[in-house]
């Protein structure tokens, strides 16, 4: 996982505190949702290839323990078909704990199966979006998806959700 070196190349001075949380384990994919949302955002991100990093990350576990807690994501955006921790049992983990429970999820996956879709928004999504398949309309929807959840819509204020 790149965090903080790569915060400081995708984001802006001075937005380390200001952070997306991307979980996707498939290059590609991972690739692209950087490119289209580095256009349209001046916050750094942070990459989780696998569920198990994603919750690391959150929690200041494993490899990040000692992590700087009073800093959490903006938005997480979650894909569903990860390695180690499945996006599902991610998104119930950052619901079940108070510290996380506030942190929008946007999932962001290829499925189309409308149990994934129901199971999602049961365990307290805040949106579902399938990944385009076709470029422009992926960077498109990257550039709603920025648009509203980090310019339009009101987020709690950052006090200090994740700490102890």
């Amino acid at each position: 996982m790149r965090i903080l070196a790569e915060l400081a190349v995708l984001g802006e001075e001075g937005s380390v505190n200001k952070m997306i949380l991307l979980v996707e384990d498939n290059p590609d994919d991972e690739a692209l949702t950087l490119r289209a949302v580095k256009k349209h955002m001046p916050h750094g991100i942070v990459v989780a290839r696998d569920g198990a990093e994603a919750l690391d990350f959150l929690f200041g576990t494993g490899r990040f323990a000692g992590r700087d807690l009073s800093v959490s994501p903006l938005l997480v955006l979650l894909d569903l078909k990860l390695p180690k921790v499945n996006g599902l049992e991610v998104l119930r983990r950052i619901r079940g704990d108070a510290r996380t429970r506030v942190i929008p999820v946007v999932v962001f996956t290829s499925s189309t199966e409308e149990q994934d879709i129901l199971d999602c928004y049961s365990l307290g999504a805040n949106s579902y979006i399938r990944k385009p398949v076709d470029y422009n309309q992926f960077c498109a929807d990257m550039k709603q998806v920025m648009t509203y959840w980090l310019a339009v819509n009101q987020l709690p204020p950052q006090r200090n959700c994740c700490s102890g």
